[in-house]
């Protein structure tokens, strides 16, 4: 049996059995012991070890990518995929305003939900982007410890680090070197090996993920809030199989039911993880295996998109902070949603990709407009689920980009070639 299909089992049997509990059982002391000492650490422990295997396979991965391109690709393949980014993010979000403007699912929100809201939990926001200026922020993304941006979690840094790395190794065609570069492909190749392992356990973890959520939720709190939660859904379907399926085709050169296809396990692991980084390992044994992209160019094109090709999470952004202005009855003319777009899709490209990196971002938007941070209340219970789906859409648009940028790109150079001198293509 395909990997994919042993996670869908999963993934129907952890839910049916977590429903069938809450129904069963919902609120029961044993129930709740279950799931914070049996079913929550499982399903943990799969998301950690896809996560401890990022950094090293992000340096090793990207390291290799720049290494193994002529020099002057790097400049275009990095154009290209900021291009795509901010293009398709842009449409996403457009996307999610339009069809929350049109469904309206703030209007008419019963009291038993809006309840829901005044005892959520508190987030803390991020800090809004009028107090850090556009030099500062480009500081930021050069690391002055790579090795302390890695134990942080700064990706972006890490990405950066690795590319100006890359261009090293790149730069000096010694002996010493290359047994480098063979050193960190063989550290590449350890870490999918890894990475095959981690994926034979996702059933139970996958499955042990999707109990823990609908044991402590249920279905009661999707039927409160179906008007919004129907609506991200909407907006996030519109954008995975039409937007990203003309991408493909038109942009790509592939049909976009075989890009679908192949891409399965990766989409899968997407929606089971909630998280961009804890699925680029899949992603890139996708993109080689499957979609038999250069490695080269995917390696570059998917560690960068991991962390700043979030699509989905730009539109969650734009969607959430629209519903909930509808909620509180704050008004919003067309220059303010305008302005919300803009800090979505420039927060998509620098939220984390990590379950629920978006919600302190959303916190910081709301506060700027004057809208009730509270009724993140609200969002909160449906979060993990709308996660698991924005995180699909963050994953194939990684995917859909590299399918784009690879397309016409001469094949990497080999070190012969690379010695003898400029490549004439």
């Amino acid at each position: 049996m395909k990997a994919h299909h042993k996670m869908l089992i999963g993934i129907v049997t952890g839910t049916v059995a977590g429903l069938g509990a809450n129904a069963l059982a919902g609120g029961a002391p044993w129930l709740d012991w279950a799931v914070n000492n049996v079913a929550s650490p499982v399903g943990q422990i799969f998301i950690r070890l896809l996560l401890m295997l990022v950094v090293p396979l992000l340096f090793a991965a990207l390291v290799m990518g720049v290494a193994e391109l002529d020099l002057r690709q790097v400049g275009r393949l990095g154009a290209r995929t900021l291009g795509y980014t901010v293009v398709f993010s842009a449409i996403s979000v457009l996307i999610g305003l339009v069809l929350v403007n049109v469904i309206q699912p703030g209007h008419g929100l019963s009291e038993e939900a809006r309840a829901l809201a005044r005892g959520g939990t508190q987030v803390k926001a991020a800090p809004p982007p009028s107090e850090t200026s556009f030099g500062a922020v480009l500081m930021s993304m050069v690391p002055t410890n790579p090795l302390k941006a890695a134990a942080d979690g700064d990706m972006i840094g890490l990405i950066v680090f690795s590319l100006i790395f890359g261009l090293g190794v790149a730069l000096t065609p010694t002996e010493g070197v290359q047994r480098l570069k063979e050193t960190l492909q063989g550290l590449y190749d350890v870490m999918m090996k890894l990475i095959d392992g981690v994926l034979r356990l996702a059933p139970y973890g996958v499955g042990a993920l999707l109990f823990a959520m609908t044991a402590r939720l249920g279905l009661g709190i999707l039927q409160q809030l179906a008007a919004y939660v129907g609506t991200v859904l909407l907006a996030l379907s519109v954008h995975m199989f039409i937007v990203y399926s003309l991408s493909v085709r038109f942009l790509g050169g592939r049909n976009p039911i075989e890009f679908f296809r192949d891409c399965r396990l990766a989409i899968v692991t997407a929606f089971s993880t909630s998280s961009s980084s804890a699925t680029l390992p899949t992603a890139l044994k996708v993109a080689e295996e499957n979609l038999k992209l250069p490695p080269n160019v995917s390696r570059f094109v998917l560690t960068a998109g991991s962390a700043m090709n979030q699509n989905g999470t730009a539109l969650f952004e734009g969607v959430t902070v629209l519903f909930l202005a509808q909620v509180y009855e704050v008004p919003l003319d067309l220059s303010q949603q305008a302005l919300i777009m803009f800090i979505c899709i420039l927060a998509g490209i620098g939220t984390a990709g990590v379950p629920a990196g978006s919600i302190p971002v959303i916190a910081m938007i709301l506060t700027m407009f004057k809208i009730p941070v509270e009724g993140l209340g609200l969002v909160l219970g449906v979060d993990r689920f709308l996660d698991m789906c924005r995180t699909t859409l963050n994953v194939t648009g990684d995917l859909a980009a590299a399918v784009y940028v690879a397309r016409g790109e001469p094949p990497a150079r080999t070190d012969v070639e690379r010695a003898a001198g400029p490549s004439t293509s």
